[in-house]
């Protein structure tokens, strides 16, 4: 019975959870009969395929890359941080996933598969203009640049903290160089090879594996925890300890999990892959919607797990309270990383805490060689530079290997703000482009012109 009502105490986590069902089930389809998702038309995975980066792949195997790719620790790490502004952190998730993040990449991804699977810059030039195909190509290369040296340093440290190796002294902090220079070579090797060699190989399984992370957090919450959980009912007030406000801050912690600028950045390399344009509701709003999903599960477990003891009174504190207390009790530590290190033992006991290795350690680094393939492909559409030949990809990435690695030595929390900031810029004028692009394609459909588009004919 203690788990029954326990069960049905969790209303705003159900709602919430059944909201993205329906979010997909729904909204997904209106989007996808509005863009005009054609099975016949072919993609350009069947016709440019050059065995590197244009590569047919199987549907569930792309999808899993996909939410991996856009994942990384944004649907943890951000929406534990964002369960400190209280409940609202629910409605942003649920609100952001299924009307902003899941269209957002759903159109940046079918865009890309109906204009021969050009980069995002290119897209936005073709329908602002070109100065906005400058402005956006500057802006897309420093986001992934920033998110690279951000995916870099940080495993890197956390990986220090458990297998201490040689580090180098810089400033006021040390560099786990070693452990830079291993992740850094793996980052260049999936710059470099075929998507299907190492990406499409084992990135499907990384992605089952952070999925069922989230699934084993959520039935242990749902079926045994009994702490508080976080309901909408108890109000909407800002509740962060810190006094951050709740406006914009919350919005900007909860990115990914919520809508991501990045992601659009991630679309065109599996909209590459893609053998039918239905493939695309299930593959890029459908991963949006996982992640949004996972930044429930993480933002409900983080308001549920802590029941600390106030050194003051002697009183226990449960919920979100004591996620709060917990934090003050821990200045200068990574908050995010600890809560996820605590609950997944704590609950999922010795596989839970390989689960959260890979979640901290392995998803972020998935998220950061894909967005060093990015940046190559970008530059690749704006200098028209065939990336069949290898030599051709390196004179590309060896730049760009470069600067992120001189990235590593500024200051973390300055690359952090910058790139939090141009994340969502590139989100903003995403949407916008979609916009023009929807546009201009109905005036041609009510005018009786053909709509295929002429990037994908160019090509």
């Amino acid at each position: 019975m203690h788990r029954f009502l326990h069960f049905f105490a969790m209303v705003t986590f159900i709602i919430s959870i059944v909201a993205l069902i329906l979010g997909y089930v729904l909204y997904s389809a209106l989007v996808e009969k509005i863009f005009g998702a054609n099975e016949t038309r072919p993609t350009p995975a069947t016709t440019m395929a050059d065995g590197v980066d244009y590569v047919p792949m199987k549907p569930w195997r792309i999808f899993l890359i996909q939410f991996l790719n856009i994942a990384g620790l944004g649907p943890i790490f951000g929406a534990i941080m964002g369960i400190f502004f209280g409940p609202s952190a629910f409605l942003w998730i649920v609100l952001g996933t299924i009307f902003a993040g899941g269209v957002h990449d759903y159109l940046s991804g079918m865009m890309s598969v109906r204009e021969g699977g050009l980069s995002l810059p290119e897209i936005v030039g073709g329908e602002m203009g070109t100065g906005m195909r400058y402005f956006m190509r500057v802006l897309s290369l420093v986001l992934l640049i920033l998110l690279t040296t951000t995916f870099l340093s940080g495993p890197a440290t956390l990986l220090q903290g458990m297998a201490p190796l040689p580090s180098i002294p810089f400033r006021l902090s040390t560099i786990p160089i070693v452990w830079v220079l291993i992740i850094f070579a793996y980052y260049m090797l999936a710059t470099l090879l075929p998507v299907d060699k190492l990406i499409g190989r084992f990135y499907p399984i990384f992605g089952a594996m952070l999925l069922l992370m989230g699934v084993g957090i959520m039935i242990v919450m749902l079926g045994w925890h009994s702490a508080d959980m976080p309901e909408l009912t108890d109000g909407l007030q800002n509740r962060h300890h810190a006094g951050y406000p709740l406006f914009p801050m919350l919005f900007v912690t909860i990115a990914c999990g919520a809508i991501s600028g990045f992601h659009g950045t991630q679309s065109p390399l599996m909209a590459r892959c893609i053998t039918n344009e239905r493939q695309g509701r299930i593959i890029f709003y459908g991963a949006m919607v996982a992640e949004g999903m996972l930044a429930l599960v993480w933002a409900a477990a983080a308001g549920t797990f802590f029941a600390t003891t106030d050194p003051c009174t002697g009183e226990t504190i449960y919920g979100i309270d004591g996620l709060q207390l917990f934090a003050e009790q821990h200045p200068g530590e990574n908050i995010a990383a600890l809560v996820v290190d605590k609950i997944s033992k704590s609950w999922l006991g010795t596989v839970g805490g390989i689960l959260a290795i890979i979640g901290v350690i392995a998803a972020p680094i998935t998220s950061g060689d894909t967005a060093l393939r990015s940046a190559r492909l970008i530059v690749a559409d704006f200098l028209h530079l065939d990336q069949k030949p290898i030599l051709k990809r390196l004179v590309i990435a060896l730049p760009l290997f470069v600067l992120v690695f001189l990235m590593v030595f500024v200051d973390f929390e300055i690359v952090w703000r910058y790139f939090a900031w141009t994340n969502q810029a590139l989100a903003t004028i995403t949407l916008w482009t979609a916009t023009v692009y929807l546009t201009k394609r109905c005036r041609k459909s009510a005018d009786g012109q053909p709509t295929v588009n002429r990037k994908s004919t160019e090509r």
